[in-house]
């Protein structure tokens, strides 16, 4: 018999997270989301950060479907199976759950995390599921952007320094 891998166990399908982590629950629950196409240190730090703010950190990732509807045709880089992998290896990552929706406005009302968390590139006006959350007694926290890290600036600098790449 096959032993999972730690980060096999990271992934859980919506109805799964759920089961284990929706309400009520003792642990204080953070839950952010997105795309982590081609994760940097920008991706990484942010994680951590958001980690610090409770005792379990979800993430919520788009499928390849919904990243290539928000971020364009030539979207994702990578397949969602690989950046679940890569995400759930972190350590300041405890469970990734796919979602398929263009925003995780359902998913976040399902779960009501204690925390939401984005990055400061978002405004708190434009986090998706703020209402939600407020209005079950969470906190909204608008992580520190850091800057000149982003998998947008990473891919135009690759561009850049390799005009005609080659497989």
């Amino acid at each position: 018999m096959a032993v999972p891998r730690p980060r096999q166990r990271k992934l859980l399908a919506i109805d799964e997270l759920l089961a284990r982590h929706g309400r009520p629950r003792s642990d204080r629950l953070v839950f952010t989301n997105g795309c982590f196409d081609i994760l940097h240190r920008g991706h990484v730090e942010y994680l951590a950060a958001a980690r610090t703010l409770g005792d379990t950190l979800v993430v919520g990732l788009n499928t390849d479907a919904s990243v290539s509807r928000i971020k364009g045709p030539h979207r994702p880089y990578v397949a969602l199976e690989d950046r679940a992998a890569v995400l759930a290896a972190l350590a300041s990552v405890d469970v990734v759950t796919p979602f398929d929706s263009d925003t995780p406005r359902a998913l976040i009302a399902a779960l009501l995390p204690d925390v939401l968390v984005k990055g400061g590139d978002y405004a708190l006006e434009e986090m998706v599921g703020r209402e939600a959350v407020e209005a079950a007694g969470g906190k909204v926290v608008l992580v520190p952007y850091l800057p000149g890290r982003s998998t947008t600036g990473l891919v135009r600098r690759i561009r850049r320094a390799d005009p005609a790449p080659s497989d």
